[in-house]
């Protein structure tokens, strides 16, 4: 067991839909770009991979990206398929599978959840950063964890809506209504930014945020944890809960649930402090 700093109290809260994801964008511009000159260089670097949330893609992580590329860092920003918890995890898998060398693994909304499970038994990775995200244990779903506790306006802004699943009959999956996006999800976001985010955002299957968790990575792996303290999807009580339990080394941030749109920088900080401190 890695040892960890544990720091901060919570409260658990939010709703069956309160698993989403950053969002796409590229907001921000004015935060400045850390040099490679600033980056730790003991050790091999590892590569970063960035798992997006419910109601995003990839794209998401672009400021998050190129402040990372700029330091020197390999990064991957897979697309998460959003459609279950052990599905969406074994591609992760798969993803990583590709990977050479050390990594850490940062996660989103759901797709902190997604981390924790693809981490496990996998020595090469090093830390787990989460960033305004789910940190199940097992046998806890993101539908059930958001249930516990109030604060979430997520539910009031999603509409469900069928999909056709592979081996046939249908299933449900979530969407943000365009003209509520801006204030749930992004309201620090320029609202033309906000807008495309809306229009490119990616459903998430409600199967997914019901799913159990299975064994959790964080127990094994040191961790880092962004709390965003102007979340209307995950409350921050929640997070922070979810965080000191897990023994998360804990920052907090004046930010929407799009943070890493809105705050790259920030973001970006906190995954190079658990890249220096695990190297």
């Amino acid at each position: 067991m890695h040892p960890k700093r544990r720091t901060l109290a919570l409260a658990l809260p939010a709703t069956l839909a309160a698993l989403l994801g950053a969002a796409p964008a590229t907001s921000a511009a004015s935060e400045s770009i850390p040099s490679a000159a600033g980056a730790d260089r003991h050790g091999p670097k590892p590569t970063i991979v960035l798992v997006h949330g419910a109601f995003a893609d990839a794209s998401s992580w672009s400021g998050t990206i190129r402040r990372l590329q700029r330091a020197g860092y390999p990064v991957l920003a897979p697309a998460n398929p959003l459609r279950g918890l052990a599905a969406d995890t074994a591609y992760l898998r798969s993803v990583l599978a590709a990977v050479e060398g050390p990594v850490v693994l940062v996660g989103h909304s759901y797709g902190g959840a997604v981390i924790s499970g693809a981490a496990l038994g996998d020595i090469r990775v090093k830390a787990l950063v989460y960033i305004a995200a789910f940190i199940p244990d097992k046998g806890e779903s993101a539908a059930g964890l958001a249930a516990k506790f109030p604060g979430s306006t997520l539910g009031d802004t999603v509409n469900p809506r069928s999909y056709p699943l592979p081996g046939g009959g249908t299933g449900t999956e979530l969407v943000i209504e365009r003209a509520k996006f801006h204030r749930q999800f992004a309201a620090d976001v320029p609202a033309a930014d906000a807008a495309v985010m809306a229009a490119t955002q990616r459903p998430v299957a409600t199967a997914a945020l019901e799913e159990k968790a299975g064994d959790a990575g964080w127990k094994t792996i040191p961790s880092w944890a962004l709390i965003v303290t102007a979340d209307k999807n995950i409350p921050p009580a929640a997070e922070r809960w979810m965080a000191r339990r897990a023994g998360s080394h804990i920052t907090e941030v004046d930010a929407s649930h799009a943070v890493a749109v809105s705050r790259p920088t920030v973001v970006t900080d906190v995954i190079l402090d658990a890249v220096r401190a695990t190297r």
